[in-house]
Parts: structure tokens; sequence; C-alpha cells
């Protein structure tokens, strides 16, 4: 299991904000997606999963496609957008639903979805990227957003991208599902904001889903020992609500103690020692 890249800064409040995710995952994230520290900062106009000699004329075919209105959200919340079908058929799902529609009758009820999650894949399939984008010249941050603070407190903006990444899930973009996980990794958060992280993740994601589960248990299983204390309350409603995250977080736990405990035996001259189990004594 790779070590746990640690990186805890206290400010006036004593409180630790710290860096989501794993150095090996992040790293993981880049070498899955070498391209993407580029995407969104020179030509606009080529679509995400465009790739031709000349993408201004792939785009204009894209634009001259069918309107298609995407109804986002339920009752008050409920959105309507419209993108260009062939700008949507990139998508496995979309492809699959729209070719049961006729083109004067395109529309996709989306009631499930988060809006600001599907305005980001919209961006994404038009730029190939979306905002914030992450910043060439800083490869761990993220061009400013003035409408948040620099320290996610909530956990909001570890959301933003966490919606990103589950709905490209459901879309079939495993490009976009990259992009997103890599940006969760330059966010500063706080222990309550990186369980209302957590929470999302267990709540939606599959349980086989490693890219972003395993590093959430990772990241709570190093830093337990400082960060429950500062999300106490919110930290044991997590372990209830979610037993496999407190599972999850047990077990690596146990794991490094154990690889410790392996590592001295082999320091001891001798090697380990047999332990005998107590037993009670017997008066006859």
């Amino acid at each position: 299991m790779a070590d746990t890249e640690e990186n805890v800064q206290f400010g006036d409040s004593g409180e630790a904000d710290v860096e989501m995710g794993t150095a090996e995952d992040a790293q993981e994230a880049e070498d899955d997606n070498p391209e993407a520290e580029g995407e969104g900062a020179g030509d606009e106009t080529e679509v995400a999963n465009g790739s031709a000699s000349n993408p201004q004329t792939i785009f204009l075919e894209y634009l001259k496609s069918p309107i298609v209105q995407l109804i986002v959200g339920s009752n008050d919340e409920e959105t309507t957008l419209t993108a260009h079908k062939a700008i949507l058929e990139q998508s496995p799902w979309f492809a699959e639903r729209l070719s049961d529609l006729s083109d004067d009758a395109l529309t996709i009820e989306l009631s499930d979805d988060s809006l600001d999650a599907v305005g980001c894949f919209l961006q994404y399939q038009y730029t190939g990227e979306y905002f914030p984008r992450r910043l060439a010249n800083a490869p761990d941050g993220l061009e400013p957003d003035p409408s948040v603070p620099s320290i996610d407190n909530t956990g909001a903006q570890l959301l933003k991208h966490a919606r990103v990444y589950t709905l490209a899930q459901k879309l079939g973009l495993p490009e976009l599902k990259t992009l997103a996980h890599s940006k969760i990794h330059r966010i500063n958060s706080t222990a309550v904001g990186e369980i209302a992280y957590a929470r999302f993740v267990y709540g939606n994601t599959p349980g086989d889903d490693v890219t972003i589960r395993k590093p959430v248990a990772a990241f709570w299983a190093t830093r337990s020992h400082v960060l429950r204390h500062e999300a106490e309350d919110e930290f044991k409603s997590m372990c209830l609500e979610y037993p496999q995250f407190g599972f999850d977080v047990l077990s690596l736990v146990l794991d490094q103690r154990e690889k410790r405990a392996r590592e001295r035996e082999q320091d001891t001259p001798g090697g380990g020692k047999g332990r005998k189990r107590m037993r009670p004594s017997i008066n006859i």
C-alpha cells in the first residue's frame, strides 16, 4: 500500500487544513491523462473527443446537428439546458438514448443529476476543460475562483469535482473522470470538508471503485489521529452511516501496524520470538 502524502497546515485558529488524496493517486491521474494540463488553455474550438486533421471543420459539423433539450433537476430546481446532438453523442449513455428519439422530439431528463455537474460536462464537451481549469504553470493549482474561499471548509469544492466524476462515470467518459479526479487533489480543505466529501463518495460510488474510494479511506487512516479530533462528531456519524468506511479505515490502520511490527521483528537479532497465550492459573 502506498504511503499517503501529508500536507497539514495550521492557521491562526489552530485548525488543520489538509490537502486531499495520496501522492501516488495524484500521479496515477497525471499518468492516465498526460495531455490534460494543456486542455482548455489553447485552441478551445477543439472538442474533447474529436481528433482530426481539421478540428475546426469537425466542430462546425457538430454545430450543424439538431438541438437537444436537457431537463436537469426536478420540482423547483428543474432547469432546461440545450446542447447539440453530435456533441452529446460523444457519450455512450447519451448516444444510446438519442438513438431512440426522432429529431423533432429531442428531450432527455436528468432529474437526479446536479445542474453544476451537467454544466461542467457540457463545458468540457465544447472546450475540452471546465471551470476552474488546471494551471499549466502551477501543477498543483486551479485558476482562481473569487466565488469560493481559498480553504474548503464545507466540502463544497471537493463535492463539485466528485459530482463531475460520478456523472462522467455514468456517461461513459473516462477522460472527464480523470480530469475531475485530478482536480480533487488540488483542493485545500478541512476535516469537516473531508468528511462531507467522504460521505458523498461512499454514498455515490460502487464498492469496487478504487479510484476515489480507496484514497478516501487511506486519507483518514493516515490522519485520523489528528483529524477526528477536529470533526469527531462528523467522523463518528460517518462511521455509523457507512460501516464500510469504518471497516476500510480500520483495515488500513491495522495493515500499517502489522507492517511496522514485522519490520521491528526483522530488525531484532535472532528474529521474532513466539508469544504464548496467557492462561489462567488453576489451583487444585
